[in-house]
């Protein structure tokens, strides 16, 4: 039982580790190959952490083994545009100048009640406000209203607010910090 204990917080900190090393996606922005590679650490993880009959560096291994394919698909990514539409996919503009395509919510297996919950969580109600929505390959959507459903910003009535800098906490952990 103390063995599986300590075998579990091992492989935490591998997996920990080799999360941290993957970067700072967060979960819902995941591209698929990376999502993949999490639920293969997990389940990598899994099995020596629960038989201690399998020496835990078979667990270790692959794991690192997978951080490197996660370092080469990310260079491969940045480096070839088809290559990233490939493995990633591409955007699909799902509203096109304020009518929705059907065809490519058909394509995208996206109902129009799922696009007009997304659009809530934009805050905006009414999809008639709409220019243009684009899904992005993490399954995100994208959404830019129509010019005159925008949200005022300073700069349109001519206001030039002042630099604000950087916001800053003056206490954490109860200790007190200046600037």
């Amino acid at each position: 039982m103390l063995i599986n204990f300590f075998r579990s917080i091992i492989l935490y900190i591998v997996v920990l580790i080799v999360m941290r090393l993957m970067g700072k996606r967060e979960i819902g922005q995941l591209q698929p190959f990376e999502l993949a590679i999490s639920i293969m650490i997990a389940d990598l993880a899994s099995i020596p952490m629960s038989d201690t009959g399998i020496p835990i560096f078979n667990g270790i291994v692959p794991i690192f083994g997978l951080l490197v394919m996660h370092l080469v698909i990310s260079v491969i990514n940045i480096k070839s545009t088809k290559a990233r539409q490939l493995i990633c996919g591409k955007p699909r503009i799902l509203i096109y100048r304020g009518k929705i395509d059907e065809e490519a919510l058909i394509k995208e297996r996206f109902t129009v009640g799922e696009l007009q919950e997304r659009l809530r969580d934009k805050d905006i109600v009414n999809i008639g406000d709409v220019e243009y929505a684009i899904l992005e390959t993490s399954g995100q959507v994208t959404v830019i209203e129509k010019p005159n459903k925008r949200k005022l910003i300073p700069e349109d009535i001519g206001i030039m607010p002042e630099y604000e800098g950087i916001p800053y906490d003056l206490v954490i952990d109860r200790k007190s910090y200046d600037k």
